[in-house]
Order: C-alpha cells, then sequence, then structure tokens
C-alpha cells in the first residue's frame, strides 16, 4: 500500500507540478512569453496550497477526495490529496531547475529559429534533466513521509501499521520493522534517483 500511494503520488504530482514549473518560468520575468497576471495567479495557488500543513490538508481535501475515489480511506483515496499536496511543492522545485540553465543556450536555439515548445522541451528541461531527476527522488522521498502521516487518518500502508499495532498495541517489534522498511524504501529510491541521475548528465561525460 506504502509503494502503490507514493508511486501513483509521485507519478501524479510530476506531471502536474512539472506543467505547473513550466507555466512559472514560461510567464515569469524573463521568460519566454512573460505574463505578469497569468504568472502571480498561478505562483499565489502554488504557494497557498505549499502553505497548508499535510494532516490539515488531508482532512480539508476530504469532499474532493470523496467526490474522485468514492471514499475518504485507505491508500488510493490517500492519493488525491497526497497529489494536490505535493504538486506546488515540485512545481517550485522544476521551477528552480528551469531557471539554472544556462539563458546563452536558450538565446542559441532562439536565434536557430526554434519555437517555444522546443525551446521547453529540447533545452529547458533537457538540461536541467539530472536536476529534475534529483527533484523526483526529493519528491518520493518526501511522500513516503506524507503517506506514513496519512496512515494516522486511515490512509493505509506503513503509517497505519505503525499506528494501530506499533503504538495503540505497543508492539515494539511492529514500530522497529515499519521503521527499518521505511528506510529501506527511502535508501533504495536515493540510490536509484543518483543512478539515473548520473546516466542522463551529459556534461559529465
Amino acid at each position: 500500500e506504502t509503494l502503490q500511494m507514493v508511486g501513483l503520488s509521485t507519478l501524479f504530482a510530476v506531471i502536474i507540478g512539472t506543467l505547473l514549473g513550466l507555466v512559472l518560468v514560461q510567464t515569469g520575468k524573463g521568460g519566454l512569453t512573460p505574463n505578469k497576471g497569468i504568472y502571480q495567479a498561478v505562483s499565489f495557488v502554488v504557494n497557498i496550497v505549499r502553505s497548508l500543513p499535510f494532516i490539515i490538508g488531508i482532512i480539508v481535501l476530504i469532499p474532493v477526495t470523496k467526490a474522485i475515489v468514492g471514499r475518504s480511506t485507505g491508500s488510493m483515496a490517500a492519493v488525491v490529496p497526497l497529489v494536490i499536496l505535493s504538486a506546488p511543492f515540485f512545481a517550485r522545485l522544476v521551477e528552480t531547475n528551469l531557471l539554472a540553465v544556462d539563458p546563452g543556450k536558450i538565446e542559441a536555439a532562439q536565434m536557430m529559429g526554434a519555437s517555444n515548445r522546443q525551446i521547453r522541451w529540447g533545452v529547458l528541461i533537457r538540461e536541467a534533466m539530472p536536476s529534475l531527476i534529483q527533484s523526483v527522488t526529493t519528491l518520493a522521498i518526501t511522500l513516503i513521509g506524507y503517506s506514513a502521516m496519512a496512515g494516522a487518518v486511515g490512509g493505509g500502508g506503513l503509517g497505519q501499521m505503525a499506528i494501530n499495532y506499533g503504538y495503540n498495541r505497543w508492539q515494539t517489534d511492529v514500530m522497529i520493522s515499519t521503521v527499518v522498511a521505511i528506510i529501506i524504501i527511502v535508501q533504495i529510491i536515493q540510490l536509484i534517483g543518483d543512478i539515473l541521475s548520473r546516466l542522463v548528465d551529459h556534461r559529465a561525460r
């Protein structure tokens, strides 16, 4: 259940967060199509959602979760608030990564007649790919922590098992086992992220 929650949440948060991040970069000052109104509106929404503590966010989003999934408890139901609350976080990571791309490469692409779409995906995303993979890794690890907190409100997974058995029933072995399992998952995700980041980093070749 934990892997399911983290996997699906990471996938959808990356898709939504990448699109939001691209909008922020493209409409921001010095972007491909600067638009102060759109930038401020998107930035405001992103900041508002990011400011919500996760536990409170899960409770606030219960009506949305029920409308989408049909229930407010369980691992699949937890995916909805996990995505909504983490996508803005990833959008800011994407924005930071894309803004770090050498402006000279963007100017060179423009001089060669590249379209905005080609620059977005062929220059910005491509050049920032190593950093973006590290950001996805950070997001996935953050979502593991979020999924554990979701267990406190019936989200399922290792968090709920730790609370129901390790804490409420004072089963220390269960508590230790869940902590060890989470540590192992985090280490594996970080290792995979580091390997993939190095593989796509053409600057290191």
